[in-house]
């Protein structure tokens, strides 16, 4: 196995995130499906999506470039049937970790566990039913706790609950937060909210304050390396914030390849313009594909996007069309 390959700023790829599908049971009103936009489609399995091995051809592909750690993502991941199967099939040598909705982990989260599954993140933005189902447009609120519960229970701990923070979650942190601190094997996902990708500015909140009132609350504040993000530990639970957003840091720190659900590789979740097709999906168009994305990596803030003399952000001309 060779090391991790590196971009022109020396970022070592070590991650990817595999979507499985864009198909899904709830309807979050934040979703941007991977930065592709609301693009889901039917519950039925599409001719596109890539199949069994297609996924685990990819994956032993890039195990050899060093890549240690797979998140498998979609849409729900967790409709596809063949999901154990994929855990299962994937190096050893990988962590795997799934973000799912909780969803279907009741009756499946010990044989993910039992297949090779590490970790699970799972979606949960409010304590409460209504609260739930207004930012969800999902009554499966009790069967989300079901399924963090059979998540903890199976060893897939410490299960991180994700929450989209902006203007309709903003005032549910404190009781996520204290409900995390409160319950053990449970951890608190605090995700900026990324107006650039969902087309609602108005949504958005300060996140700092957030980072503020953490840092007060908290009994220790460690930093992790990846990202320069920052964990709070309250009680026997960890909070710790995603905040990509205008953050130079954030993305010089970026160490993950995407793939999408139709087998095209993405090197930015907030770029299009730089998907390439793996093909036919043979070994070799998978190498050269993944070769081509990692060495066309930008950091989209400081890089693709640079900040002017009024502080404003804007596109340098330099990365406007993908390499060909």
């Amino acid at each position: 196995m060779s090391g991790p390959l590196a971009d022109d700023f020396g970022r070592e790829v070590t991650g990817v995130r595999v979507s499985l599908t864009d198909r899904c049971n709830f309807d979050c009103i934040y979703c941007h499906n991977e930065g592709l936009g609301d693009t889901r489609g039917p519950m039925e399995p599409g001719d596109g999506e890539m199949g069994t091995d297609d996924v685990v051809r990819f994956l032993e592909v890039v195990e050899g470039y060093g890549v240690e750690k797979v998140k498998f993502t979609g849409g729900e991941p967790m409709l596809r049937e063949d999901l154990e199967a994929i855990v299962r099939r994937t190096p050893d040598s990988m962590e795997v970790s799934l973000t799912t909705n909780g969803t279907f982990l009741p009756g499946r989260a010990e044989d993910l566990k039992a297949a090779g599954l590490d970790r699970v993140n799972v979606s949960q933005d409010a304590l409460d039913p209504d609260d739930f189902a207004a930012v969800t447009k999902s009554g499966a609120y009790d069967q989300v706790l079901k399924g963090v519960r059979a998540a903890v229970d199976a060893g897939l701990d410490p299960v991180k609950l994700n929450m989209v923070v902006f203007t309709h979650t903003a005032e549910y942190v404190e009781e996520m937060v204290d409900h995390v601190a409160d319950n053990e094997g449970l951890q608190l996902q605090l995700i900026e909210y990324m107006p650039e990708l969902t087309g609602k500015p108005e949504w958005n909140i300060d996140i700092q304050r957030v980072h503020d009132w953490l840092a007060e609350k908290a009994d220790r504040v460690e930093r992790r390396e990846m990202h320069d993000r920052k964990r709070y530990f309250i009680g026997d639970g960890m909070v710790e914030i995603v905040d990509p957003v205008e953050n130079e840091e954030f993305c010089a720190n970026c160490g993950r390849v995407r793939v999408t659900h139709e087998g095209y590789l993405k090197g930015c979740l907030n770029r299009n313009d730089d998907l390439r097709s793996m093909g036919e999906m043979t070994r070799t168009e998978i190498a050269e594909a993944f070769e081509t994305v990692v060495a066309n990596r930008v950091p989209y803030y400081g890089e693709y996007l640079i900040e002017n003399d009024d502080g404003e952000y804007e596109l340098n001309e330099k990365y406007l069309k993908a390499s060909a």
